[in-house]
């Protein structure tokens, strides 16, 4: 069971007494954080429920609070949240001696308390603080969710928003979001917002989910890949009406490109799919999402390491140039754009 169908069972009345919602996937993190306040009917005018931001309050305030009986009911809600001592940031708001202090209560916690605490990112899990919350507390991670689980949680809440898929529509809004569960649920939003009810076309996710700047260099580059030079000289034009920097562009293309070049070496030495994301992970030291591993293989399959060795070699003299202001950026770019898709470096 994903994390955001197990909170949706929690009500003011079963609220275990610790509970800790954390997880690295922020988007994912964020949506779970709200509806878990919707659950436990969080109203900042509520004198028996106080929240606390550790970034900003003393702790001892807060201890305060922790271990003072309730005014007006037999139990009280305390919620910290933001409390990322907890996790491996290196961002830290309380001292030694506050942790510790934290500590001693949760040995001994009162038990007109209830403890619920936010720390989006990743637990440390080699702090002695850190194994006492995961023994006694109940915890809600933003983790990392398989496809299959992905593509069953959002089928069922299409149909309970009343929408159905044409063939290869819902694989079409899984890939545009990226396969990250908050932009699927804001797609899905932005879908039930445009289209009531009834069968949801590729068309219609065209037309009803707003295009990022992400999605316009993907599609300008398969232009380029495929030698669509007019069509893709219209798209920079457009971007370029839009605000959008050539710079920022080669920016985002460049990361494309190297995508596909390291899946491209790592696949050519016998890497699986799965060791690709680890090794990349593990190169780039943050997480990298699989379902970007996927698609690049799929998009580098047709391409040789020479013709991405010298596209990278063009996009980053291209960004040189342009910063040295060696021709005009929209000329020098356009070149750029013709010579990686003639192939003529």
């Amino acid at each position: 069971m994903l994390a955001i169908e197990k909170i949706r069972k929690i009500t003011p009345e079963n609220l275990p007494p610790l509970t800790i919602l954390t997880g690295d996937d922020l988007g994912q993190f964020e949506l779970l954080k709200d509806e878990f306040l919707k659950q436990i009917h969080y109203d900042p005018a509520d004198l028996n429920v106080m929240l606390f931001d550790m970034k900003e309050t003393p702790y001892p305030d807060v201890e305060l609070d922790l271990v003072s009986l309730p005014f007006f009911a037999d139990e009280k809600i305390i919620i910290l949240d933001h409390f990322a001592d907890l996790t491996t940031a290196k961002k830290r708001y309380l001292s030694d001696e506050e942790l510790k202090s934290f500590e001693q209560y949760l040995e001994n916690p009162s038990s007109t308390t209830k403890l619920i605490i936010f720390a989006e990112g990743k637990l440390d899990s080699k702090r002695r603080l850190v194994k006492m919350l995961k023994r006694d507390g109940q915890i809600f991670e933003a983790a990392e969710i398989k496809e299959a689980d992905l593509r069953q949680y959002f089928a069922k809440q299409a149909q309970l928003e009343g929408l159905d898929f044409a063939p290869k529509a819902f694989d079409h809004l899984l890939i545009k979001s990226g396969f990250h569960f908050s932009e699927i649920s804001k797609n899905l939003a932005f879908l039930k917002s445009y289209k009531e009810s009834g069968q949801v076309s590729l068309e219609d996710i065209a037309e009803a989910i707003p295009k990022t700047l992400q999605d316009n260099i993907f599609d300008l580059t398969q232009l380029i890949l495929q030698k669509q030079i007019d069509a893709a000289r219209s798209l920079v034009r457009d971007l370029t009406l839009q605000g959008e920097d050539e710079i920022k562009l080669i920016a985002i293309m460049l990361g494309q490109f190297r995508m596909f070049t390291q899946v491209k070496i790592l696949a050519d030495n016998g890497r699986s799919e799965s060791q690709i994301v680890s090794d990349l992970s593990d190169y780039l030291g943050r997480k990298i999402n699989p379902f970007q591993v996927k698609f690049a293989l799929k998009d580098a399959r047709g391409l040789s390491l020479s013709f991405l060795k010298r596209t990278l070699t063009c996009l980053i003299e291209t960004d040189y140039q342009i910063k040295s202001g060696l021709y005009d950026k929209d000329y020098l770019f356009d070149l750029a754009l013709l010579r990686i898709a003639t192939e003529t470096f």
